[in-house]
């Protein structure tokens, strides 16, 4: 007698609770700010943190196949806290991530996950940033594999039954041992790509409740914005207007009014800083939850 056809797979979704995420993924720009292929190599760098990524034949992975890590994250930090045991391979149903992440269930959802699950495996990522007590000196990927897995009706009509990943050893430390996990607004997924990254710096950075002040080049770095800083100027403006960052309030303070069209030759443009604070009711339910913690 044969296998059911729904005990092919063992699966690990749905997923019960918040979306989350490594502190590190939210905090650095490890993934490009486009829905399109993005086909040359990101790099960041300060003092004390660098990365390097480089893409594959279909690009680097972006802002949006980046939903996909999150979801694994998601279940993998769910089975912590439950005492489950935890593996790097992961089995789940492209019908779960989707209602998770708001897309729709067509077959160019189908067809875009494909491409993300590629671009995650093929896109090469090298950073000092040490995860769970350990460092890499060469390049990983997101994915060291990545597979769509088919059934066939009684008809023969092939069906996708379960997407089966394993996560790299980087992610997996910094999830299992660094235990830097933090929640995600329910409203993260209807964000566009510079909202969901000043999101992400917010998050990451302002867990104390004190506001974050940047100065404006430096959060464009931050956020991974490729483009001339006059063209996040204006972004920046039009997030402020939207006032659409969840949980966050969000300020461009410029030294003197810009000026949008052909600049003088020789004229400097005015300087910024952006400074983000975490909304007041949030900033009082952070305290509580520290006292109570303590």
């Amino acid at each position: 007698m044969g296998t059911p056809q729904g005990e092919l797979f063992l699966l690990d979704s749905p997923l019960i609770g918040e979306i989350r995420g490594e502190r590190s993924l939210m905090a650095f720009p490890f993934f490009a700010l486009s829905k399109n292929a993005w086909m040359k190599p990101l790099a960041y760098s300060t003092p004390t943190v660098s990365i390097e990524v480089r893409p594959s034949a279909r690009g680097v992975a972006t802002i949006y196949d980046k939903e996909i890590v999150l979801y694994i994250a998601s279940l993998m930090a769910s089975k912590i806290e439950e005492g489950a045991a935890v593996a790097q391979d992961f089995v789940f149903t492209a019908h779960d991530l989707f209602s998770v992440t708001g897309a729709n269930h067509s077959a160019r959802s189908y067809s875009r996950l494909a491409d993300a699950l590629e671009r995650l495996q093929g896109t090469q990522i090298k950073t000092n940033i040490e995860a769970g007590g350990e460092g890499e000196e060469g390049f990983f990927s997101w994915l060291s594999e990545a597979r769509l897995q088919y059934a066939r009706s009684g008809k023969g009509e092939k069906r996708l039954k379960a997407v089966k990943v394993r996560l790299c050893d980087w992610l997996f430390r910094a999830i299992l041992r660094d235990r830097q996990v933090l929640d995600y607004a329910s409203t993260y997924f209807q964000l566009g790509p510079i909202e969901r990254r000043i999101y992400e710096v917010a998050r990451s950075t302002c867990v104390d409740g004190e506001p974050l002040e940047m100065d404006l080049q430096m959060l464009k770095l931050q956020i991974g914005f490729q483009n001339p800083l006059s063209n996040f100027r204006i972004a920046m403006r039009q997030v402020v207007a939207a006032n659409s960052i969840p949980d966050y309030d969000v300020q461009l303070i410029e030294d003197a009014p810009g000026d949008d069209g052909p600049r003088k030759v020789g004229r400097r443009p005015a300087k910024a800083r952006v400074i983000i604070t975490r909304r007041p009711e949030l900033a009082v339910e952070l305290i509580e939850n520290q006292a109570a913690e303590a």
